[in-house]
């Protein structure tokens, strides 16, 4: 089951770390918000390592859209009216800053790196788009109204954002990676300070930072109430159509669409990690219905940590510890949120002040709706009774049908069959 982005892409290959030893900064998790923090730190002249505990870009960076955009679903509405004007220019300043900069580096890379117009539509709900373009007249960001769009859906209207991008991330994070200090299968087993505990000996560090798709530290941060995973389905499909741009739905079980090449690559059938959902089964029916010559060429599935408040945590990984960094919780918006958070993390660790961090901070107020969704789903799934329980928490696991996995409602670990751990925050197999 490999992502459209693994079928054309040669693998490199990097050294297990064996013994103990020293680094400045220690960076934990190789995916895209790893990496790119490795470039930075390198870059900066500062000493650094990256450790994987499987393969590099294998796990949830394999999996994405590759979409480079600042619009994030109808976010800016939301923005304006739970933080004021301010709070909204500085979260769509950061993200451009992050896409501008994918922009730079992807001139030096062979990575099917296009400019793209981007589009948020609705099939249901007008109001929320009429909603959605005051709130960027007010910011200052102009967007288009959109009545019709290219899709075989009927929708009541869109947003259009302009001059956004679309990327191959493979071959992006492969090339800049290849001269970075990184260790393949290397697995943190737990954490002394801030020395790190491997299977093969201690790495000791000044600095750490843990880009470890979910935050694997229990102890610290609280980040089993503030994140939940969710997962989403995607096909490659040849003779479907050229879309001409980037579509998503704004719901969050909605469909998206974008081509690559002569692919269309069509992503639906949501659900939070645990829970039922439509997955590829009712992708396949859609394309059946609006795309009957088309021809499946791969299929996958992706899973993203959502945030209480639909913002990422990036900085330090609690009030209470000292040169402990992370970033998570992009809610789907993986590529400009992890370059933000490299860009940050390097300052950070720098000391490097910088005006755009606040609104990021992972010590923010958690009192947020999502808060008690997330607790109940932990306290039932506590108290259910199955032979099969999580090593992370202990939460009953669900059987993926689909998937032929188990999953984990409470805050989305992942294993196996055999009970092989696929997806953390679990630390271990089950």
């Amino acid at each position: 089951m490999s992502s459209i982005w693994q079928t054309d892409t040669e693998l490199p290959s990097f050294p297990q770390l064996k013994g103990n030893v020293r680094t400045d900064v220690l960076i934990i998790g190789g995916g895209v918000a790893g990496i790119l923090t490795a470039y930075f730190l390198k870059q900066s002249g500062i000493n650094c390592m990256l450790v994987e505990k499987n393969r590099i870009c294998h796990g949830t960076t394999a999996g994405t859209t590759a979409k480079i955009t600042v619009q994030h679903g109808l976010i800016y509405h939301k923005l304006l009216k739970s933080g004021g004007i301010e709070k909204a220019q500085k979260y769509l300043r950061a993200n451009q800053l992050a896409a501008d900069k994918f922009a730079e580096l992807c001139k030096d890379t062979d990575c099917n790196y296009e400019i793209k117009d981007s589009y948020v539509f609705s099939t249901d709900n007008i109001q929320k788009i009429y909603d959605e373009l005051s709130a960027l007249d007010r910011i200052g960001h102009h967007a288009v109204f959109c009545e019709n769009i290219p899709l075989p859906l009927q929708v009541c209207g869109a947003v259009k954002f302009t001059d956004q991008a679309q990327f191959h991330p493979l071959k992006f994070l492969y090339g800049i990676s290849k001269k970075l200090p990184i260790y393949e299968h290397t697995s943190v087993r737990e954490m002394r300070g801030n020395t790190a505990v491997t299977e093969h000996g201690e790495i000791r560090a000044e600095q750490v930072i843990v880009t470890t798709h979910f935050p694997f530290i229990n102890k610290h941060g609280s980040y089993f109430l503030k994140l939940y995973q969710h997962r989403s389905y995607m096909l490659a499909l040849e003779n479907a159509q050229d879309v001409g741009g980037m579509y998503v739905s704004d719901s969050k079980t909605g469909l998206t669409f974008r081509n690559y090449g002569k692919y269309l690559i069509l992503g639906g059938g949501d659900h939070r990690t645990g829970k039922q959902g439509g997955g590829w089964s009712e992708m396949r029916r859609f394309v059946k219905q609006h795309y009957p010559n088309a021809k499946e060429y791969c299929h996958w599935a992706a899973q993203d940590c959502m945030s209480l408040d639909d913002i990422p945590y990036i900085g330090e990984y609690s009030a209470r510890t000292s040169k402990l960094y992370t970033a998570s919780g992009f809610n789907k918006w993986g590529m400009t949120g992890s370059m933000l958070s490299a860009m940050l993390l390097c300052d950070m660790v720098q000391d490097k002040q910088n005006e755009l961090a606040d609104i990021f901070s992972p010590s923010r107020s958690i009192l947020k709706p999502q808060l008690f969704i997330n607790g109940f789903e932990a306290v039932t799934n506590l108290l259910s009774i199955s032979g099969k329980r999580c090593p992370h928490m202990g939460c009953a696991l669900k059987w993926n049908s689909a998937e032929h996995s188990w999953d984990c409602p409470c805050h989305g670990s992942r294993f196996d069959e055999s009970g092989k751990c696929l997806n953390n925050p679990a630390n271990g197999d089950m």
